[in-house]
């Protein structure tokens, strides 16, 4: 079962996060050739791409496990509320797998002026 979280991101503002993989020892699990997929929607069986879409493909540390997730201003800028999201891998194999999923709620954000 995918573990479950509640994400908060001010409305336009950047984030990232890394995700960290392992076996069921704690050793990391090399993810050279996956694909991790982000998604968020206002209703899980919305379409794809839904109203986030990421698809990462490059890894800051493929070998050790380590794959990072980057969303930006214009990711963000999405009408306040909150919408459903989960990441999913799928391995060189072909195997597909939710790891995390949850609640993303876009916040008002104060400061709207970028210059």
């Amino acid at each position: 079962m995918a573990e479950q979280v509640c994400l908060s991101i001010k409305r336009g503002d950047s984030w990232s996060r890394t995700l960290y993989f392992q076996d069921g020892d704690g050793n990391p699990i090399d993810i050279t050739g996956w694909t991790v997929f982000f998604t968020a929607k206002a209703k899980a069986d919305d379409p794809d791409p839904g109203v986030i879409s990421r698809t990462i493909t490059s890894f800051t540390n493929p070998t050790a496990g380590e794959a990072g997730i980057a969303l930006t201003s214009d990711d963000t800028n999405k009408v306040i509320g909150s919408y459903l999201f989960d990441i999913q891998v799928k391995t060189n194999l072909g195997q597909i797998t939710t790891c995390l999923e949850g609640v993303l709620t876009i916040t008002q954000d104060i400061t709207i002026r970028t210059s």
